[in-house]
């Protein structure tokens, strides 16, 4: 290392994470030197540090080829679009992968048979159409031709079996597994001729097609016989951009595809960096390092809603799931379950952590854009006499100690310390375990991952366009997963949505303020290109 990088060294050793980020961005020459000093004083950097800073980075060359906003503000149609999303948490594997960061690079060059739209309908990508039998077991697609891949080989019948059956190998690690079990086995994905493709399902089920869309998260396609460990190498697909560079923990870019089937994207290419936590990223738009901050929570995000900003707010079925498992002490009790769910106050949940970007779930993954959600369940409130008295029946009039691990992503932990605070009032001592997003989701099988093993934990799901694709997730246990003191409203036609066939360990589901964060998803940015480029079809 050279003298310079041994002295910025030093500087960053004693800094946190935000000031070593506006370093990194004055380094870069992505921040001038009156914007340095200016945000390097507003994040606690000492006057002694940002001088050495200054001093290391001496040659003009860095500050003067610094971009400033007004300066990216006006970059053209065909410019390069810099995006700022959360660290992928693992390897980048299609199989694998279950974390926000590294769904987000599946979407930059991978595509679905079909996407799921802000209405809940299906859009056709690269299947251009879809029926079933009079019974809905089996469901035939028609796979759009004259469709490319990256590295020039055709799409056809053969690549959508060969990702079908290895997405749905009971016997292997495919995060699509949590909704596919009970639905669909390799053995009843058929080929039929060279672009139709048919689905023998285990059980009828009219929603299906959903199931191959954008909200089955991993089931971009790929070449028959290509080894998804292999991926990350690659990002092989057949969407609008095809990748340039990939660095792990640090970020990636894209070039546009010219040979895409569809619509050429506007921008000629995309660069994404990752940050671990939303603060820097939000430092980032606003110091106009970064274009587009592709998710954020109102929550530490207060400067983006206040106005100078375009914000996109989509609403969802989005959600937090505060999760109990069955088989372990305590929660073995339906009653202490029920207890924990009695001291929460959804309503003040809600308005704490989303002000009014939310809508007020009811426990259940039913959220109110579904038209299948049943509204005259009654709404659950908090009850902390009845709390009280259901701990007390359950052995516990003294309560008990427990530890809730939750991951470090947007405004998760300050709503873990809403829940310690309330499950307090009826006596409950809670432990806060609050990890890094490779640390929480591990290797995201029972057994290697906290975010299934821990007794207690917090999570966020993410949007589905219909319910079916989350309730597997809660029904497939050797024991069924309850939600004590009123049943989940079970309302879709479909039979694979109530079946509850083995698989993994139970755990009782509390989306604790319901599919809480129903308008939370947000894209934004300082200029009127304000939504990050995924795939997307015409």
């Amino acid at each position: 290392m050279n003298a310079r990088g041994d002295r910025l060294g030093r500087l960053r050793a004693g800094q946190t994470e935000i000031g070593n980020h506006v370093i990194d961005e004055y380094v870069a020459g992505r921040l001038s030197r009156r914007a340095f000093l200016q945000r390097g004083a507003l994040v606690g950097i000492s006057a002694s540090a940002l001088g050495g800073v200054l001093a290391a980075c001496s040659s003009s060359s860095s500050a003067s080829s610094s971009t400033s906003p007004s300066a990216s503000s006006s970059a053209a149609m065909g410019a390069t679009i810099k995006v700022g999303i959360t660290t992928p948490a693992a390897a980048i594997n299609p199989i694998t992968v279950s974390d926000q960061g590294g769904l987000d690079m599946l979407a930059q060059t991978g595509e679905y048979l079909c996407l799921s739209d802000q209405t809940l309908t299906l859009q056709p990508v690269l299947a251009t159409s879809w029926s079933s039998n009079a019974t809905a077991d089996i469901w035939t697609f028609k796979i759009r031709q004259g469709v490319k891949f990256h590295d020039g080989s055709p799409l056809t019948a053969d690549d959508v079996v060969y990702t079908y059956k290895l997405q749905t190998n009971p016997t292997g690690k495919a995060s699509a597994l949590s909704a596919f079990a009970g639905v669909l086995v390799p053995s009843g994905v058929q080929k039929v001729d060279d672009y139709t493709v048919a689905f023998h399902l285990s059980a009828p089920n009219g929603n299906f097609p959903y199931l191959t869309s954008s909200d089955n998260y991993t089931m971009i396609i790929l070449p028959n016989g290509y080894d998804p460990a292999k991926w990350e190498s690659s990002f092989i697909g057949t969407g609008p951009f095809v990748l340039k560079s990939y660095t792990e923990k640090v970020g990636a870019s894209f070039v546009r595809n010219e040979q895409y089937w569809g619509t050429k994207a506007i921008p000629a290419g995309t660069v994404f960096t990752f940050y671990d936590t939303q603060a820097p990223s939000i430092l980032a738009l606003t110091s106009g390092a970064i274009d587009v901050v592709g998710q954020f929570s109102v929550t530490g995000g207060e400067q983006l809603l206040a106005g100078g900003y375009n914000v996109i707010k989509l609403k969802s079925s989005a959600h937090r799931e505060l999760s109990m498992r069955c088989d372990q002490a305590p929660f073995t009790d339906a009653r202490v379950r029920q207890a924990i769910a009695l001291s929460l106050d959804r309503t003040a949940i809600v308005t704490a952590l989303f002000k009014a970007d939310s809508d007020l779930g009811n426990d259940s993954p039913f959220a109110p854009v579904f038209p299948s959600t049943n509204t005259s369940v009654p709404q659950r409130a908090q009850n902390i006499a009845q709390a009280k008295a259901l701990l007390s029946a359950a052995g516990h009039p003294d309560g008990f100690s427990t530890t809730l691990t939750t991951e470090n992503i947007q405004e998760i932990p300050q709503f873990s310390q809403i829940v310690q605070q309330s499950v307090k009032a009826i006596g409950v001592g809670m432990k806060l375990n609050i990890e890094a997003q490779p640390t929480y989701y591990g290797n995201y099988l029972f057994g290697t991952s906290d975010w299934l093993d821990a007794t207690m934990s917090l999570v966020d799901y993410g949007h589905r366009g219909v319910p079916n694709v989350f309730l597997p997730r809660r029904c497939r246990r050797p024991t069924p997963r309850r939600a004590p003191g009123r049943g989940t409203p079970h309302t879709s036609t479909t039979p694979s949505t109530t079946s509850c066939p083995t698989n993994t360990s139970p755990r009782s589901t509390y989306p604790a303020s319901g599919p809480s964060p129903g308008r939370s998803r947000r894209c934004c940015s300082s200029r009127p290109r304000s939504s990050t480029p995924t795939s997307t079809t015409t």
